[in-house]
């Protein structure tokens, strides 16, 4: 079970996420419940990895999702951080694919929020490989978020984004990022079936240990955690409890 710690880019701040309200999100104060300079995101990565024990990072650039200036020299300091980096900073084309592996990325996550066409996953999926390329399938409340194209069931659509060529599959509800309400493991559960051979990354709502345990249990293969590593409720100890599940 890998435990993937987040962070959030808002002008160039790393901020706390909580329930989809961008225009809410305040800066990132702790980790570990120990606290950091606000904001700090490169700070934020090295607790990760040397407090926590956490790493893998995904970074959601926020402005670039947005369509604003992209925050390219921190995300380029950040790869240099953790084993691997998870990048969302709305791509939805193959320049945009390589701008991100340029950053440093080790796997390109392509947003249902801004992707145009299935059509075009794949030709990020051929040029860019696979196995670089994860699909983020953005949900809030278990609705698709897909305001560029039709919106499906969930099921429907990461079962084209498996049949697209990606390899990886991030589920996030907006609604439950920084809330502490848990996962909706019925939905993952359904998904884990939709796709039974791609890799599953849950994200949402990781309260601590025990939803980590349930996660593995029901097939998921990692978990995207962002407030339940800021405020301690997930120690360095209880990572490495579920790093073999």
């Amino acid at each position: 079970m890998r435990v993937i710690g987040v962070v959030d880019l808002l002008a160039g701040r790393a901020v706390q996420a909580r329930g989809g309200d961008r225009h809410l999100y305040q800066p990132v104060a702790s980790v570990g419940g120990v606290p950091v300079p606000e904001g700090d995101a490169v700070t934020i990565a090295h607790g990760y990895l040397t407090q926590l024990g956490v790493g893998e990072l995904y970074v959601a650039d926020l402005d670039a999702i947005l369509g604003r200036a992209p925050n390219d020299g921190i995300v380029m300091t950040l790869a240099t951080i953790g084993t691997r980096l998870w990048l969302d900073s709305g791509v939805s084309s193959i320049d945009r694919a390589e701008r991100a592996i340029a950053c440093g990325a080790t796997r390109v996550v392509v947003g249902l929020e801004t992707l145009g066409s299935f059509s075009a996953l794949s030709e990020i999926c051929r040029t860019v490989d696979g196995q670089r390329v994860a699909f983020s399938l953005d949900l809030k409340n278990g609705v698709p978020v897909a305001p560029l194209i039709p919106s499906e069931h969930p099921e429907t659509m990461v079962a084209r984004a498996a049949d697209a060529g990606v390899r990886s599959i991030l589920v996030i509800d907006l609604a439950r990022v920084g809330t502490g309400c848990g996962v909706d493991v019925a939905m993952l559960a359904r998904l884990r079936k939709a796709v039974p051979n791609v890799i599953l990354i849950a994200g949402g709502g990781v309260r601590g240990l025990e939803d980590l345990r349930q996660l593995a249990e029901m097939g998921c293969d990692g978990a995207l955690v962002a407030t339940a590593l800021h405020d301690g409720r997930l120690s360095v100890t209880d990572i490495a409890a579920v790093a073999g599940v």
